[in-house]
Protein backbone atom coordinates (compact mmCIF):
# COMPACT_ATOMS: atom_id res chain seq x y z
CA UNK A 1 0.00 0.00 0.00
CA UNK A 2 1.28 3.51 -0.84
CA UNK A 3 2.33 5.81 1.95
CA UNK A 4 -0.49 7.92 3.28
CA UNK A 5 -0.96 11.48 2.03
CA UNK A 6 -0.33 12.73 5.55
CA UNK A 7 3.38 12.12 4.95
CA UNK A 8 3.60 14.50 2.03
CA UNK A 9 1.49 17.10 3.76
CA UNK A 10 3.63 17.04 6.86
CA UNK A 11 6.77 17.39 4.79
CA UNK A 12 5.36 20.40 2.96
CA UNK A 13 4.59 22.04 6.28
CA UNK A 14 8.15 21.44 7.52
CA UNK A 15 10.48 21.17 4.52
CA UNK A 16 13.54 18.97 4.52
CA UNK A 17 15.61 21.77 2.94
CA UNK A 18 16.15 25.28 4.23
CA UNK A 19 17.83 28.13 2.38
CA UNK A 20 19.28 25.73 -0.20
CA UNK A 21 20.94 23.63 2.49
CA UNK A 22 19.72 20.33 3.88
CA UNK A 23 17.68 20.80 7.05
CA UNK A 24 18.57 17.87 9.34
CA UNK A 25 15.36 18.19 11.36
CA UNK A 26 13.19 18.18 8.24
CA UNK A 27 15.13 15.27 6.79
CA UNK A 28 14.71 13.24 9.97
CA UNK A 29 11.01 14.09 10.02
CA UNK A 30 10.65 12.81 6.46
CA UNK A 31 12.52 9.61 7.18
CA UNK A 32 10.76 8.83 10.44
CA UNK A 33 7.25 9.59 9.16
CA UNK A 34 7.69 7.61 5.97
CA UNK A 35 9.08 4.75 8.03
CA UNK A 36 6.16 4.56 10.40
CA UNK A 37 3.40 4.81 7.78
CA UNK A 38 4.98 2.13 5.58
CA UNK A 39 5.77 -0.07 8.57
CA UNK A 40 2.23 0.18 9.98
CA UNK A 41 0.79 -0.78 6.59
CA UNK A 42 3.15 -3.74 6.27
CA UNK A 43 2.35 -4.87 9.81
CA UNK A 44 -1.39 -4.74 9.11
CA UNK A 45 -1.08 -6.61 5.82
CA UNK A 46 0.92 -9.44 7.39
CA UNK A 47 -1.24 -9.67 10.49
CA UNK A 48 -4.51 -9.67 8.56
CA UNK A 49 -3.32 -12.32 6.11
CA UNK A 50 -2.71 -14.69 9.02
CA UNK A 51 -6.07 -13.88 10.61
CA UNK A 52 -7.96 -14.41 7.35
CA UNK A 53 -6.33 -17.79 6.87
CA UNK A 54 -7.35 -18.81 10.40
CA UNK A 55 -10.99 -17.88 9.81
CA UNK A 56 -11.03 -19.49 6.37
CA UNK A 57 -9.95 -22.73 8.04
CA UNK A 58 -13.20 -22.64 10.03
CA UNK A 59 -15.34 -22.08 6.94
CA UNK A 60 -14.73 -20.53 3.54
CA UNK A 61 -17.55 -18.04 4.11
CA UNK A 62 -15.88 -16.94 7.37
CA UNK A 63 -12.76 -16.28 5.33
CA UNK A 64 -14.80 -14.10 3.00
CA UNK A 65 -16.23 -12.25 5.99
CA UNK A 66 -12.71 -11.68 7.32
CA UNK A 67 -11.66 -10.37 3.92
CA UNK A 68 -14.46 -7.80 4.11
CA UNK A 69 -13.09 -6.72 7.49
CA UNK A 70 -9.55 -6.54 6.08
CA UNK A 71 -10.76 -4.33 3.23
CA UNK A 72 -12.35 -1.97 5.73
CA UNK A 73 -8.98 -1.61 7.47
CA UNK A 74 -6.80 -1.23 4.39
CA UNK A 75 -9.09 0.96 2.26
CA UNK A 76 -7.06 4.14 2.52
CA UNK A 77 -7.17 6.48 5.51
CA UNK A 78 -4.77 9.00 6.96
CA UNK A 79 -3.04 6.71 9.49
CA UNK A 80 -3.16 9.70 11.83
CA UNK A 81 -3.63 7.69 15.02
CA UNK A 82 -0.52 5.52 14.70
CA UNK A 83 1.37 8.58 13.42
CA UNK A 84 0.48 10.60 16.52
CA UNK A 85 1.27 7.61 18.73
CA UNK A 86 4.60 7.20 16.97
CA UNK A 87 5.61 10.80 17.57
CA UNK A 88 4.41 10.54 21.16
CA UNK A 89 6.82 7.63 21.52
CA UNK A 90 9.66 9.28 19.58
CA UNK A 91 9.19 12.42 21.65
CA UNK A 92 10.42 10.39 24.63
CA UNK A 93 12.95 7.94 23.18
CA UNK A 94 14.53 10.14 20.51
CA UNK A 95 15.82 8.84 17.19
CA UNK A 96 17.95 5.86 18.18
CA UNK A 97 15.32 3.46 19.55
CA UNK A 98 14.31 0.69 17.06
CA UNK A 99 10.73 0.77 15.82
CA UNK A 100 9.78 -2.95 15.42
CA UNK A 101 9.09 -3.73 19.12
CA UNK A 102 6.30 -1.12 19.29
CA UNK A 103 4.96 -1.52 15.74
CA UNK A 104 2.14 -3.94 16.67
CA UNK A 105 0.84 -1.44 19.21
CA UNK A 106 0.89 1.41 16.70
CA UNK A 107 -0.85 -0.67 14.03
CA UNK A 108 -3.49 -1.80 16.53
CA UNK A 109 -4.80 1.77 16.60
CA UNK A 110 -5.81 1.45 12.94
CA UNK A 111 -7.84 -1.65 13.77
CA UNK A 112 -9.52 0.25 16.60
CA UNK A 113 -10.25 3.04 14.13
CA UNK A 114 -11.79 0.58 11.65
CA UNK A 115 -14.04 -0.75 14.42
CA UNK A 116 -15.27 2.75 15.25
CA UNK A 117 -15.81 3.79 11.62
CA UNK A 118 -17.69 0.65 10.66
CA UNK A 119 -20.12 0.94 13.56
CA UNK A 120 -20.44 4.71 13.06
CA UNK A 121 -21.39 4.20 9.40
CA UNK A 122 -24.17 1.82 10.41
CA UNK A 123 -25.49 4.23 13.05
CA UNK A 124 -25.38 7.16 10.61
CA UNK A 125 -26.72 5.14 7.65
CA UNK A 126 -23.73 6.41 5.66
CA UNK A 127 -23.55 5.17 2.07
CA UNK A 128 -19.92 5.99 1.32
CA UNK A 129 -16.62 6.20 3.15
CA UNK A 130 -13.34 7.29 1.49
CA UNK A 131 -15.11 7.35 -1.85
CA UNK A 132 -16.23 3.71 -1.63
CA UNK A 133 -19.43 2.01 -0.42
CA UNK A 134 -19.45 1.54 3.33
CA UNK A 135 -19.19 -2.01 4.65
CA UNK A 136 -22.90 -2.42 5.32
CA UNK A 137 -23.83 -1.08 1.88
CA UNK A 138 -21.29 -3.29 0.08
CA UNK A 139 -22.40 -6.42 1.94
CA UNK A 140 -26.06 -5.62 1.31
CA UNK A 141 -25.35 -5.37 -2.42
CA UNK A 142 -23.60 -8.76 -2.34
CA UNK A 143 -26.58 -10.27 -0.52
CA UNK A 144 -29.02 -8.91 -3.07
CA UNK A 145 -26.87 -10.00 -6.04
CA UNK A 146 -26.66 -13.55 -4.65
CA UNK A 147 -30.46 -13.74 -4.33
CA UNK A 148 -30.35 -14.75 -0.68
CA UNK A 149 -33.37 -14.77 1.61
CA UNK A 150 -34.23 -11.87 3.87
CA UNK A 151 -33.77 -8.14 3.83
CA UNK A 152 -30.45 -7.24 2.18
CA UNK A 153 -30.12 -3.96 4.10
CA UNK A 154 -30.61 -5.65 7.44
CA UNK A 155 -28.14 -8.37 6.50
CA UNK A 156 -25.57 -5.76 5.52
CA UNK A 157 -25.96 -3.93 8.83
CA UNK A 158 -25.67 -7.15 10.83
CA UNK A 159 -22.48 -8.17 9.05
CA UNK A 160 -21.00 -4.67 9.38
CA UNK A 161 -21.54 -4.76 13.15
CA UNK A 162 -19.67 -8.07 13.21
CA UNK A 163 -16.92 -6.59 11.03
CA UNK A 164 -16.47 -3.84 13.60
CA UNK A 165 -16.47 -6.36 16.44
CA UNK A 166 -13.85 -8.44 14.67
CA UNK A 167 -11.62 -5.40 14.14
CA UNK A 168 -11.86 -4.63 17.86
CA UNK A 169 -10.76 -8.17 18.73
CA UNK A 170 -7.99 -7.99 16.16
CA UNK A 171 -6.77 -4.74 17.73
CA UNK A 172 -6.46 -6.47 21.11
CA UNK A 173 -4.64 -9.39 19.58
CA UNK A 174 -2.17 -7.21 17.67
CA UNK A 175 -1.51 -4.96 20.66
CA UNK A 176 -0.50 -8.04 22.67
CA UNK A 177 2.29 -8.70 20.14
CA UNK A 178 4.22 -5.55 21.16
CA UNK A 179 7.61 -6.51 22.60
CA UNK A 180 7.59 -4.67 25.92
CA UNK A 181 8.29 -5.51 29.56
CA UNK A 182 5.10 -7.00 31.05
CA UNK A 183 4.60 -4.16 33.54
CA UNK A 184 4.89 -1.56 30.78
CA UNK A 185 2.55 -3.45 28.48
CA UNK A 186 0.02 -3.45 31.32
CA UNK A 187 0.32 0.35 31.60
CA UNK A 188 -0.10 0.64 27.84
CA UNK A 189 -3.19 -1.53 28.08
CA UNK A 190 -4.71 0.69 30.79
CA UNK A 191 -4.20 3.69 28.49
CA UNK A 192 -5.68 1.82 25.54
CA UNK A 193 -8.74 0.74 27.54
CA UNK A 194 -9.43 4.29 28.70
CA UNK A 195 -9.19 5.48 25.11
CA UNK A 196 -11.81 2.90 24.10
CA UNK A 197 -14.14 3.77 26.97
CA UNK A 198 -14.04 7.48 26.13
CA UNK A 199 -14.58 6.77 22.43
CA UNK A 200 -17.72 4.75 23.18
CA UNK A 201 -18.94 7.44 25.58
CA UNK A 202 -18.45 10.08 22.89
CA UNK A 203 -20.29 7.97 20.34
CA UNK A 204 -23.19 7.54 22.75
CA UNK A 205 -23.36 11.31 23.27
CA UNK A 206 -23.36 11.74 19.49
CA UNK A 207 -26.32 9.36 19.13
CA UNK A 208 -28.10 11.05 22.03
CA UNK A 209 -27.62 14.49 20.49
CA UNK A 210 -29.14 13.39 17.19
CA UNK A 211 -32.22 12.18 19.04
CA UNK A 212 -32.86 15.54 20.72
CA UNK A 213 -31.03 18.29 18.79
CA UNK A 214 -33.30 21.11 19.92
CA UNK A 215 -32.16 20.60 23.52
CA UNK A 216 -28.47 20.31 22.60
CA UNK A 217 -25.93 23.13 22.96
CA UNK A 218 -22.59 24.31 21.64
CA UNK A 219 -20.86 23.09 24.80
CA UNK A 220 -22.54 19.70 24.51
CA UNK A 221 -21.46 19.46 20.88
CA UNK A 222 -17.91 20.30 21.94
CA UNK A 223 -18.11 17.55 24.52
CA UNK A 224 -18.99 15.08 21.77
CA UNK A 225 -16.02 16.32 19.73
CA UNK A 226 -13.78 16.00 22.79
CA UNK A 227 -14.65 12.37 23.49
CA UNK A 228 -15.79 10.90 20.19
CA UNK A 229 -12.95 12.33 18.08
CA UNK A 230 -10.23 14.14 20.05
CA UNK A 231 -9.92 11.36 22.59
CA UNK A 232 -8.92 8.59 20.19
CA UNK A 233 -7.59 10.59 17.24
CA UNK A 234 -4.89 12.69 18.90
CA UNK A 235 -4.93 12.90 22.69
CA UNK A 236 -4.90 9.24 23.70
CA UNK A 237 -2.68 8.10 20.80
CA UNK A 238 -0.04 10.59 22.00
CA UNK A 239 -0.40 9.41 25.59
CA UNK A 240 -0.38 5.82 24.32
CA UNK A 241 2.94 6.51 22.59
CA UNK A 242 4.38 8.00 25.78
CA UNK A 243 3.28 4.92 27.73
CA UNK A 244 4.99 2.71 25.13
CA UNK A 245 8.16 4.60 26.04
CA UNK A 246 7.61 4.05 29.76
CA UNK A 247 6.69 7.60 30.79
CA UNK A 248 4.95 7.90 34.17
CA UNK A 249 1.55 9.55 34.48
CA UNK A 250 2.68 12.64 36.40
CA UNK A 251 5.43 13.61 33.93
CA UNK A 252 5.44 17.19 32.51
CA UNK A 253 5.60 15.57 29.08
CA UNK A 254 2.29 13.78 29.74
CA UNK A 255 0.71 17.12 30.67
CA UNK A 256 2.05 18.67 27.45
CA UNK A 257 0.74 15.82 25.31
CA UNK A 258 -2.62 15.99 27.07
CA UNK A 259 -2.96 19.71 26.39
CA UNK A 260 -1.77 19.46 22.79
CA UNK A 261 -3.85 16.36 22.08
CA UNK A 262 -7.12 17.76 23.32
CA UNK A 263 -6.64 21.03 21.44
CA UNK A 264 -5.71 19.44 18.11
CA UNK A 265 -8.27 16.66 18.51
CA UNK A 266 -11.07 19.19 18.97
CA UNK A 267 -9.76 21.28 16.08
CA UNK A 268 -9.71 18.13 13.92
CA UNK A 269 -13.42 17.53 14.60
CA UNK A 270 -14.28 21.19 14.03
CA UNK A 271 -12.56 20.90 10.66
CA UNK A 272 -14.66 17.79 9.99
CA UNK A 273 -17.80 19.78 10.81
CA UNK A 274 -16.88 22.30 8.11
CA UNK A 275 -15.98 19.60 5.59
CA UNK A 276 -19.29 17.84 6.27
CA UNK A 277 -21.09 20.91 4.95
CA UNK A 278 -18.65 22.59 2.56
CA UNK A 279 -16.22 19.81 1.56
CA UNK A 280 -15.87 18.52 -1.98
CA UNK A 281 -17.27 14.94 -2.08
CA UNK A 282 -14.66 14.02 -4.70
CA UNK A 283 -11.99 14.80 -2.10
CA UNK A 284 -13.68 13.87 1.18
CA UNK A 285 -15.13 10.60 -0.16
CA UNK A 286 -18.45 11.40 1.52
CA UNK A 287 -21.57 13.25 0.31
CA UNK A 288 -21.71 16.93 1.25
CA UNK A 289 -24.59 18.16 3.34
CA UNK A 290 -25.51 15.00 5.22
CA UNK A 291 -25.17 16.82 8.54
CA UNK A 292 -27.63 19.43 7.25
CA UNK A 293 -30.12 16.82 6.04
CA UNK A 294 -30.12 15.00 9.36
CA UNK A 295 -29.84 18.10 11.54
CA UNK A 296 -26.81 16.56 13.27
CA UNK A 297 -26.03 18.83 16.24
CA UNK A 298 -22.40 19.64 15.39
CA UNK A 299 -20.65 22.65 16.87
CA UNK A 300 -21.08 24.41 13.51
CA UNK A 301 -24.85 23.89 13.40
CA UNK A 302 -25.33 24.62 17.09
CA UNK A 303 -23.48 27.90 16.65
CA UNK A 304 -25.57 28.69 13.57
CA UNK A 305 -28.77 28.17 15.56
CA UNK A 306 -27.46 30.37 18.36
CA UNK A 307 -26.49 33.18 15.98
CA UNK A 308 -29.44 32.90 13.57
CA UNK A 309 -32.14 35.53 13.24
CA UNK A 310 -35.78 34.27 13.16
CA UNK A 311 -35.81 33.84 9.38
CA UNK A 312 -32.53 31.96 9.38
CA UNK A 313 -33.65 29.76 12.26
CA UNK A 314 -36.83 28.87 10.38
CA UNK A 315 -34.71 27.80 7.40
CA UNK A 316 -32.44 25.74 9.66
CA UNK A 317 -35.46 23.95 11.10
CA UNK A 318 -37.11 23.08 7.79
CA UNK A 319 -34.63 21.03 5.78
CA UNK A 320 -34.82 17.30 6.42
CA UNK A 321 -33.75 13.92 5.08
CA UNK A 322 -35.76 14.32 1.87
CA UNK A 323 -34.29 17.70 0.99
CA UNK A 324 -33.26 18.40 -2.59
CA UNK A 325 -29.63 19.25 -3.32
CA UNK A 326 -30.50 22.89 -4.00
CA UNK A 327 -32.21 23.15 -0.60
CA UNK A 328 -29.13 21.76 1.14
CA UNK A 329 -26.92 24.18 -0.79
CA UNK A 330 -29.11 27.09 0.27
CA UNK A 331 -29.03 25.91 3.88
CA UNK A 332 -25.23 25.84 3.76
CA UNK A 333 -25.37 29.47 2.65
CA UNK A 334 -27.66 30.28 5.57
CA UNK A 335 -25.22 28.69 8.02
CA UNK A 336 -22.43 30.85 6.60
CA UNK A 337 -24.58 33.97 6.74
CA UNK A 338 -25.08 33.52 10.49
CA UNK A 339 -21.33 33.93 11.05
CA UNK A 340 -20.97 30.39 12.41
CA UNK A 341 -18.32 29.42 9.86
CA UNK A 342 -16.06 32.29 10.89
CA UNK A 343 -16.49 31.41 14.55
CA UNK A 344 -15.59 27.76 13.94
CA UNK A 345 -12.54 28.80 11.93
CA UNK A 346 -11.45 31.02 14.83
CA UNK A 347 -11.99 28.16 17.28
CA UNK A 348 -9.73 25.98 15.14
CA UNK A 349 -7.05 28.67 15.02
CA UNK A 350 -7.22 29.22 18.79
CA UNK A 351 -6.80 25.51 19.44
CA UNK A 352 -3.82 25.24 17.13
CA UNK A 353 -2.18 28.12 19.01
CA UNK A 354 -2.92 26.38 22.31
CA UNK A 355 -1.41 23.13 21.04
CA UNK A 356 1.79 24.75 19.79
CA UNK A 357 2.24 26.51 23.12
CA UNK A 358 1.83 23.16 24.88
CA UNK A 359 4.82 21.76 22.97
CA UNK A 360 7.18 24.27 24.57
CA UNK A 361 8.56 21.88 27.17
CA UNK A 362 12.22 20.78 27.22
CA UNK A 363 11.46 17.08 27.75
CA UNK A 364 10.10 16.56 24.20
CA UNK A 365 12.66 15.47 21.60
CA UNK A 366 13.29 18.33 19.13
CA UNK A 367 12.46 16.32 16.03
CA UNK A 368 9.20 15.12 17.58
CA UNK A 369 8.30 18.67 18.59
CA UNK A 370 8.81 19.80 14.99
CA UNK A 371 6.78 16.88 13.67
CA UNK A 372 3.90 17.53 16.05
CA UNK A 373 3.85 21.19 15.02
CA UNK A 374 3.59 20.07 11.41
CA UNK A 375 0.90 17.53 12.19
CA UNK A 376 -1.12 20.24 13.92
CA UNK A 377 -1.31 21.98 10.55
CA UNK A 378 -1.97 18.73 8.65
CA UNK A 379 -4.87 17.79 10.94
CA UNK A 380 -6.57 21.18 10.78
CA UNK A 381 -5.86 22.53 7.28
CA UNK A 382 -7.18 19.76 5.08
CA UNK A 383 -9.74 19.02 2.42
CA UNK A 384 -10.57 15.47 3.49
Amino acid sequence: MANDAVVGKALRVIPARRGGEADPVGARLAAYTEEVVAAVDDTLVDFLATEIDALAAIDSSAGGFATTARDSVLAGGKRLRPTFAYWGWRGVVGGAEPLPPVLPALAALELLHAFALTHDDVMDSSATRRGRPTAHVAVAAQHAAAGRRGDSGKFGENVAVLVGDLCLVWADRLLAQAVLPPARLLEVRHCYDQMRVETVAGQYLDVLGESDPTNWSVERALQVARYKTASYTVRWPLLFGARLAGVVADSPLIAAYDRYGQAIGEAFQLCDDLLGVYGDPATTGKPAGDDLRTGKPTVLLMLARTLADPTQRQALDQVGAGAEDWEVKRLAEVVAETGAVEQVEQMISDRVDEALTALDVPSIDDTARTALAGLAAVATHRRA
